[in-house]
């Protein structure tokens, strides 16, 4: 086995990126960069019938914007390719063939009607090694006549198969509980099993990252290395990402896609972030890290063997501390998209939009919704502006409001300073509490119950020009009722 590092990640292309296969990619990519070794991808697509067209590209997309750069890979050969496995029918074929003759394998010519009649203790469908026994030359002779088959696995009989897992310890399993498993299909495309282990061995893979359901399966995978007398792998088998106590997250039905999480406006730094610890705690107890802080503080040591719960709200506070730590520059960058969907072709500043927004969300998706009162203004509920604490009624609103008129309708000085200094000194000339006039001034200007800022905040998002116009509109709103 190689002195390097050598991991892999081996998405099937059929559909999404699930949450749970992102952080089994990045777990290897994490692992291998900390040792200073290679990270591999290779695209598992000899499931046909669950290839999900336009899948691949999704594969490449994820990993680009999650940061994951891969050594080798369909796009980047490492002289041990192709890296795609449809690609790789022949060597699969080859080492079938070759682990017949080793004793290891045999071919297997029950139809699929004789196997489903096969019923084994538990109730289960479970193959009674018919073909095990059929001489070689015999079975030979059955395939050169043009006579289908498969290629099974001779798993022997009272062997304990064990392993040392990275993360779980000794696993042991009886090879009477192994069955003959399929590793060549009758059309010539290997089984799971078999394709892995094969393109682990010859992309000299040293060590193998999965998730923990395939914890007792590995003794199967291991029994193929011995038979072709291949050095195994090391093992770092994951826990599970739970989508709460009882049920695991699944791909199935549509849990945690990753590309769904950056359309709502998670960015793919905190979703990536976040995935690193489902299942992995640093030494440090950083919540918040770089990728390159997750590389330098990585291994198996901090992995659970407990499975995590996927809390989208823990994702959505942990994607508000990267944008709260952003520039204005950087922040301006990434929200301008959804600032523009916002205002909807308005004429509005839209860099101190962002400066707004940037404390007052945790997810860029949040910020349409959140300046919709840029929009179209009419007529709206005056009930909003009954505040009991305040001592706010539509008599004290009506004239805080024309209050507001009177000090800005003159204003030059359109900024925060200016506003609340032009307010400060009316409220004060009309005998009413600041607090009023603030409250019923950012109703007037908006229209909502609830605004990502204060009056003045509102006033200078607003322009002058169309907070004036929103003052009189709902001063003469008032004065109707």
């Amino acid at each position: 086995m190689s002195d390097t590092v050598r991991t892999r990640f081996a998405p099937s292309p059929t559909g999404f990126m699930h949450i749970g296969n992102l952080r089994t990619g990045l777990y290897a990519y994490l692992f291998a960069r900390h040792n200073g070794g290679k990270f591999i991808l290779r695209i598992e697509d000899t499931d046909r019938e669950r290839t999900v067209e336009g899948a691949v590209g999704m594969i490449y997309r994820t990993l680009k914007a999650a940061g994951i750069e891969y050594d080798e890979g369909p796009d980047r050969d490492g002289g041990v390719g192709p890296y795609v496995q449809s690609e790789r029918a022949d060597i699969y074929k080859k080492y079938a063939e070759e682990l017949v003759e080793r004793g290891g394998a045999y071919y297997c010519f029950c139809t699929k009607e004789r196997l489903e009649t096969i019923i084994g203790e538990n109730g289960t469908h479970t193959y009674d090694r018919k073909c095990r026994n059929i001489p070689l030359e015999e079975a030979k002779a059955r395939v050169a006549a043009g006579e289908p088959y498969v290629i099974r696995q001779k798993v022997p009989d009272g062997v304990v198969s064990s392993y040392k897992d990275m993360v779980y310890g000794e696993i042991s399993v009886s090879s009477d509980d192994i069955e003959d498993g399929v590793l060549l299909k009758s059309d010539g495309m290997p089984t799971y099993n078999f394709a892995n282990v094969v393109d682990d061995h010859l992309m000299g893979i040293t060590h193998v990252l999965r998730g923990a359901e395939y914890l007792s399966s590995t003794p199967k995978y291991n029994l193929i290395y011995d038979a072709f007398g291949w050095e195994r792998p090391h093992y770092m088998h994951l826990p599970a990402i739970m989508k709460d106590a009882t049920r695991k997250l699944s791909k199935r039905y549509g849990d945690a896609n990753f590309e769904d999480f950056i359309a709502k406006g998670y960015l793919p730094q905190a979703v990536v972030n976040y995935v690193a610890l489902l299942g992995w705690c640093p030494k440090s107890g950083d919540e918040k890290m770089t990728m390159d802080e997750m590389i330098a503080q990585f291994t198996p040591d901090g992995v659970s063997v407990s499975s995590s719960i996927f809390d989208e709200q823990k994702m959505k506070w942990l994607n508000g501390e990267y944008l709260k730590a952003m520039t204005e520059d950087e922040f301006y960058a990434v929200s301008l998209p959804y600032i523009e969907k916002g205002v909807a072709g308005g004429a509005y500043d839209k860099r101190e939009i962002a400066r707004l927004m940037q404390t007052r969300v945790d997810v860029l998706g949040e910020i349409p919704e959140k300046i919709a009162f840029l929009g179209d203004f009419g007529e709206y509920d005056l009930s909003m502006y009954e505040h009991k604490k305040m001592k706010v009624d539509l008599e004290v609103a009506k004239k805080a409001v024309e209050v507001s008129i009177s000090a800005l309708e003159s204003l030059e000085a359109w900024d925060e300073e200016g506003i609340r200094s032009a307010i400060s000194a009316a409220a004060e000339g009309a005998q009413m509490k600041g607090g009023q006039v603030m409250f019923s001034m950012r109703v007037a200007l908006t229209g909502q119950p609830s605004t990502p800022g204060g009056a003045i905040e509102m006033a200078v998002v607003l322009g002058k020009e169309e907070s004036m116009r929103r003052l009189r509109f709902s001063a003469e709103l008032l004065g109707r009722n």
